[in-house]
């Protein structure tokens, strides 16, 4: 069996959130669909070991934020590969509340949609979660975010299959690709971190001391040079 079938599966990128009373978290998910259109409802995949998912059984709620093409991967990081049980995620993050009282991100969401639980379906590592649409909101136009997009330009690997594709030991510059043993984010040389301010063509040997992995925040002592 070629599990590498499921690549061709197209997915999108979403926060998924839910609170527990006055608490509030969300974390990022690719995996969400329409159900049905009357009545209209939405379903979502959260892994059963996450905090999101604790709040949406206890709540019996879940908000969807659609992400734009331009959503920072520090954010997508931060909700990511973080956990709420460590951290408010939202500390620093514009954000408002549906009617329900669940966040959604301002700046760097295409649309909101609230969903009442109506179902909860045991598939293995994940629980899908059924909800009635509550409430739905357009926040402004742009191009939402595919899995294959944040993967291919955000974290800036090319597929093999895509003309410019350049294998990672045979680097026209000679300078080495490294990669964070935590998220599996790739630093290019030839495209740096424009984000924080390194310029393309930085090698990963002169970047700063404190500069971390723009998606999770590990530190340069995580990342390992690809052969």
């Amino acid at each position: 069996m070629d599990l590498k079938a499921l690549y061709s599966i197209s997915y999108g990128l979403y926060l998924i959130t839910s609170k527990d009373g006055d608490q509030i978290n969300g974390q990022i998910a690719n995996t969400v669909f329409q159900i049905s259109s009357d009545p209209p409802t939405i379903a979502v995949s959260i892994n059963k070991q996450n905090l999101t998912n604790d709040f949406i059984k206890k709540s019996g709620l879940f908000a969807v934020s659609v992400l734009r093409e331009e959503t920072p991967i520090s954010l997508i990081g931060q909700f990511g590969f973080k956990s709420g049980r460590d951290m408010n995620k939202f500390a620093d993050v514009n954000y408002r509340t549906t009617p329900r009282g669940l966040p959604y991100l301002v700046d760097d969401a295409l649309a909101a949609i609230e969903a009442k639980l109506i179902q909860d379906v045991d598939a293995g590592t994940h629980t899908i979660f059924i909800g009635e649409i509550t409430a739905a909101e357009v926040l402004k136009q742009g191009n939402p975010m595919t899995y294959a997009y944040y993967h291919q330009v955000k974290k800036g690997s090319t597929p093999p299959s895509a003309p410019t594709y350049i294998k990672k030991n045979e680097r026209r510059n000679g300078m080495d690709i490294y990669e964070c043993t935590v998220c599996g984010y790739e630093y290019d040389p030839d495209k740096g971190d424009p984000e924080n301010d390194i310029e393309p063509g930085t090698p990963f040997e002169k970047l700063p001391d404190d500069w971390v992995c723009p998606v999770c925040g590990a530190g340069k002592d995580a990342f390992e040079k690809i052969d």
